[in-house]
């Protein structure tokens, strides 16, 4: 088989140009290794690399400048001009202009996405807030990415090697979560990641645990009903097309590392999944989002205002995010085993010298 014509294009959106986006982007494709892996373009200008280039004199890296995606070298980094102007950057500075040109990349990468001229998209940082415009009323990528693929449900699937936690609710204040955990949104993304794990993850059999809401799960409806008259009966009628498990009290859960036993964990909110997410993932976790017609990643972080353009940004998110893009697109197209493949051992070769680094 040859290689060159079977690597994935993987598209890269640069994220908000103040933050560390564009540098985790550099950081990233400086080793040559990873064009046997994919062959990247990132949606952005070439000047705006130029300038982070500039502040990282150790890292060498060559790109190729194209307005063709049909056209893209396969051995370098192929940098998609989305606008010609000049641009001021400000690193660490939360402005209009961050926000804007984060949204032109976004939108520039997404439309190469529908077209099928990229195979994943690996989404760099946005600001949630200086983005918001005509075109971008959402409360980050994943609630954008369903309305422009327009999928009834999507789950934000965060990804590690040692445990996957999905959401039922995302970015929705506290005093409103109990009301949005319903029955038939627990099922909707129950059947969601079931069918990712076996379609994207290649496990035939998926065990998925779902935790309660309240402290406790309940404890039997002392301390909140939910777990009694919504989420148990989701889960014994998700039980009929799957193995679901639960609910269970989400510190013991994680405190004695029962996540280990499932292939992914439902939990109600955000930080209920993504504290114990992030501290287990030790750095190298993704945000996938399951069930839609693509694929697209994110590390796990954001745009880091506080520490960009000082050329000390930890990379090793981003470069995961690329190689989980890489393995779901093998897997949907029905590689056997993407995860055991030579291409899988090169990239974990990678990913242990950027961690040296």
């Amino acid at each position: 088989m040859n290689n060159e014509l079977h690597k994935p294009i993987i598209g890269i959106s640069c994220g908000d140009i103040n933050g560390i986006g564009i540098e985790l982007i550099i950081k990233s494709f400086a080793n040559n290794e990873i064009y046997s892996l994919c062959t990247p373009v990132v949606f952005a200008n070439s000047k705006c690399i130029n300038f982070y280039r500039k502040g990282l004199a150790d890292i060498n890296i060559n790109y190729n400048i194209t307005k063709d995606l049909n056209r893209l070298n396969p051995k370098q980094l192929n940098i998609y001009n989305c606008w010609e102007e000049e641009v001021q950057i400000n690193p660490g500075i939360q402005n209009e202009i961050g926000g804007k040109y984060a949204l032109l990349s976004l939108v520039a990468a997404t439309q190469a996405l529908k077209e099928n001229k990229i195979d994943a998209l690996v989404t760099a940082p946005i600001h949630k807030k200086n983005i918001q415009s005509a075109e971008f009323k959402h409360s980050g990528h994943t609630p954008y990415f369903k309305e422009v693929f327009e999928v009834k449900d999507v789950v934000m699937l965060m990804v590690a090697e040692n445990i996957r936690v999905g959401l039922v609710t995302e970015h929705l204040p506290i005093a409103e979560i109990a009301n949005a955990i319903t029955k038939d949104a627990i099922i909707s993304k129950l059947n969601i990641i079931n069918n990712s794990l076996q379609k994207d993850f290649g496990i035939d059999k998926p065990r998925i645990a779902v935790l309660g809401l309240n402290p406790h799960a309940g404890d039997e409806s002392l301390i909140g009903k939910e777990e009694e008259t919504i989420i148990r009966p989701a889960i014994l009628e998700a039980k009929k097309n799957m193995m679901v498990f639960g609910p269970y009290s989400s510190d013991a859960f994680f405190a004695r590392v029962q996540h280990e036993k499932f292939d992914a964990v439902l939990a109600m909110y955000h930080d209920q999944g993504l504290i114990p997410f992030k501290s287990l993932a030790i750095g190298e976790g993704v945000n996938y989002t399951a069930g839609l017609p693509v694929v697209r990643t994110s590390p796990d972080h954001g745009t880091a205002f506080d520490i960009a353009g000082k050329g000390i940004a930890n990379h090793a998110s981003f470069l995961v995010s690329i190689f989980e893009a890489i393995d779901i697109v093998r897997s949907r197209k029905g590689y056997a085993d993407a995860r055991s493949n030579p291409l899988r051992k090169m990239s974990s070769r990678i990913m242990a010298n950027a961690i040296d680094e």
